[in-house]
């Protein structure tokens, strides 16, 4: 089945090209040398005549085309390419484009370049939308591109996947940072309430020890120094007590009268 669809391929891709000699315009005298030239597969001779008759009737689209296919006939899709564009450059009908847009789908096919032979396949579908060859190609082409995506694509997805993960652990990072610096703030906060406490238990302590050093009261309600006061108030009464009958006591007494003389 592979190998019938890739002679159906080839078959396709080369149709346009083997009609290239149909192209002829009769007034240029090197374009039917060239389509001989192209008819007998002496493509490096029939290229050189198509150049020619390019480079004499630089306006017109069929010269340039048949180059195209010359050159593809001799493994160089990637020049042809460049003979088809100017080609498409001159091209007037859509039957001109069609053909020109379907074997420049093929060049790039050759190249294995699937996203250009899509867009190719497609333009040429566009100016020739009944053309069944033009239309396998187009699928064939697709079915490329999606088995062999462009490397430039797995590399941009490598890269979006590349940034969506920097992005991830730079969120990862912010969101470490933020979660560390509210553990440090809390810790702070907890630090300055536990100064605080112990603050407020040292003043309340010494203001413990304070009253602790205050003369306490024996029972009954008098403290030691008031007692002790008391006692000294009652010792002074009773001394001025005693003077007082002492003091009687001196006068009472009868004194001796003797004269000087």
């Amino acid at each position: 089945m592979k190998d019938f669809k890739t002679y159906l391929f080839t078959f396709f891709a080369l149709f346009f090209i083997g009609a290239a000699p149909l192209l002829a315009q009769e007034k240029d005298k090197s374009l039917p040398a060239a389509n001989e030239e192209y008819v007998a597969k002496n493509f490096a001779d029939a290229e050189a005549d198509y150049r020619i008759s390019n480079s004499k009737f630089p306006n017109r689209s069929v010269a340039p085309f048949n180059l195209g296919n010359a050159i593809y006939k001799q493994n160089q899709a990637s020049e042809a390419k460049y003979a088809y564009a100017k080609a498409l450059k001159n091209a007037k009908s859509r039957l001109q484009k069609h053909k020109a847009f379907h074997n420049l789908g093929n060049a790039f096919m050759k190249e294995k370049n699937y996203t250009e032979a899509v867009e190719a396949y497609k333009n040429a579908l566009r100016n020739g939308p009944s053309d069944e060859e033009t239309r396998y190609n187009f699928a064939l082409a697709k079915k490329m591109l999606k088995e062999n995506p462009p490397k430039q694509n797995k590399d941009k997805d490598k890269k979006d996947k590349d940034k969506d993960k920097d992005k991830k652990d730079q969120d990862k990072k912010d969101q470490d940072k933020k979660d560390q610096d509210k553990k440090d703030q809390d810790k702070k906060d907890q630090d300055k309430k536990d100064q605080d406490k112990d603050k407020k238990d040292d003043k309340n302590k010494d203001g413990k020890n304070k009253e602790d050093k205050k003369p306490q009261p024996k029972p009954g309600g008098i403290s030691k120094d008031r007692l002790n006061n008391l006692l000294d108030a009652v010792n002074n009464e009773e001394k001025k007590v005693q003077d007082k009958v002492n003091a009687k006591k001196v006068k009472g007494q009868p004194t001796k009268t003797e004269k000087d003389w």
